[in-house]
C-alpha cells in the first residue's frame, strides 16, 4: 500500500462519524438507510461520509435487487495492519538497542548512585 493510500484511508478514518460507520459496518453489511438512522443528520450526509470512505478503499458498494448495502473492505485493514506491524517492529528494535545500551553502561559504571555528591 502506498504512503499515499495509507494517508487517504488514516484521514477518512479520522472523522468520528466515518469511524463509527466503519465500526457499525464491522457487525455486518448495511444499507445507507439502515446507516442513516443512527445519526442526527440528513441522509445525503451519511452518503457523503460513505463516498469518503469508498474512495478511500474502505467500503464498497453493491447493487442487490432494489438494495445497495455498503460493505465494509477487510483487505484494507489487513494492509494498514501489516503497515503498522512494520513500524512496530522497527520500534521495538529500537527500544531493544536502547536497553542494551543502558545494560552495557549501568555494567560498566556498577556504582552509578553510591557515593554521588550533588
Amino acid at each position: 500500500m502506498s504512503s499515499q493510500a495509507i494517508v487517504t484511508v488514516f484521514s477518512a478514518l479520522a472523522d468520528e462519524t466515518r469511524l463509527d460507520i466503519v465500526t457499525r459496518l464491522s457487525g455486518g453489511d448495511a444499507t445507507l438507510s439502515e446507516l442513516a438512522e443512527r445519526y442526527d443528520m440528513s441522509i445525503q450526509a451519511v452518503s457523503k461520509h460513505l463516498s469518503v470512505l469508498e474512495d478511500a478503499g474502505v467500503v464498497s458498494r453493491r447493487r442487490e435487487a432494489q438494495r445497495r448495502p455498503v460493505r465494509l473492505e477487510a483487505e484494507v485493514f489487513d494492509l494498514m495492519t501489516k503497515w503498522i506491524e512494520r513500524y512496530r517492529q522497527n520500534a521495538e528494535a529500537r527500544y531493544q538497542r536502547l536497553d542494551q545500551l543502558l545494560a552495557e553502561l549501568d555494567d560498566q559504571n556498577p556504582d552509578n548512585d553510591q557515593g554521588a555528591t550533588t
